[in-house]
């Protein structure tokens, strides 16, 4: 684990030119900002253009559909979309393609959300960018797993396809990078295993953060992280007190396919 309550982990690995970028302000969105915020306690500004990107591994692409175990909830099996809404449509059906055992996203249609609001989850999600390459940094391949609404798993296509750090493949948008870059090539199916621990609250008061877990491709990409707060573009989430709420895959204008999708309801141990 890399994070305590209320810190944010430091990487202390550097990258090439990080000393003349320092003195040269960056104009190249592309590859992250010089002028966001930092959470208290980072070195790290949001989505900084010097923090270190994750080295690839290779990793179990374009596996077999993983089974969803007897206690999981199927939320998608590749052609049953009534489990989810259009919330940009006044939350009606579903408007992204669906065919071929996968939905796909549709740009201009907006995302969709579970009908059923989730706490502590295990998540499995399948998913591949398109195999034509268009675009780069977070216009090539992007989606997100929007757990709760508001705390993202960035969804990327991260092969050869440098960006910020913070928000590639497995990010915890704007807060984590992944230890590793496990992607795979555009167009081939890849997997995303959650771990969420949903925050925890007392009235207005948070008494327990969030934390994330992500297996991509069979290897561990977060370990137990401290979510921040709501993950936010260029921004400093601040937690607000809420309950259980909807999952949410995020239309990013690009057609990001999605097959497989379920979820357990994580409960205490028995004693």
């Amino acid at each position: 684990m890399r994070t305590t309550v209320l810190t944010v982990a430091t990487l202390a690995l550097g990258i090439s030119g990080a000393a003349q970028q320092a003195t040269q302000p960056n104009d190249d969105h592309r590859l992250g900002y010089d002028d966001t915020p930092s959470y208290p306690g980072s070195k790290w500004k949001i989505h900084d253009s010097k923090r270190p990107r994750p080295s690839m591994v290779s990793a179990a692409c374009n596996a077999p559909t993983v089974k969803a175990p007897s206690d999981a909830e199927v939320l998608f099996n590749g052609s049953d979309t009534s489990k989810w809404t259009t919330p940009q449509n006044n939350n009606g059906p579903v408007t992204w393609k669906v065919e071929n055992g996968y939905m796909e996203v549709i740009p201009g249609k907006g995302g969709v959300r579970t009908k059923q609001s989730f706490g502590d989850i295990q998540l499995h999600v399948e998913w591949a960018s398109p195999s034509v390459v268009q675009g780069d940094s977070q216009n090539r391949g992007n989606s997100g797993i929007m757990l709760m609404g508001q705390y993202e798993v960035q969804v990327l296509d991260s092969w050869d396809n440098p960006t910020y750090a913070d928000g590639q493949a497995t990010a915890i948008y704007g807060q984590y990078p992944p230890y590793v870059n496990a992607s795979c090539k555009p167009g081939e199916w890849q997997a995303y295993d959650i771990i969420f621990e949903s925050p925890k609250f007392d009235g207005d008061k948070l008494v327990k953060p969030a934390f994330i877990t992500v297996f991509h491709n069979g290897v561990m990409t977060q370990n137990h992280e401290q979510v921040l707060g709501p993950t936010l573009h260029r921004q400093v989430g601040v937690y607000k007190p809420h309950s259980d709420l909807p999952l949410e895959l995020q239309n990013h204008n690009t057609p990001v396919r999605y097959r497989s999708l379920w979820v357990r309801r994580l409960q205490g141990r028995l004693e």
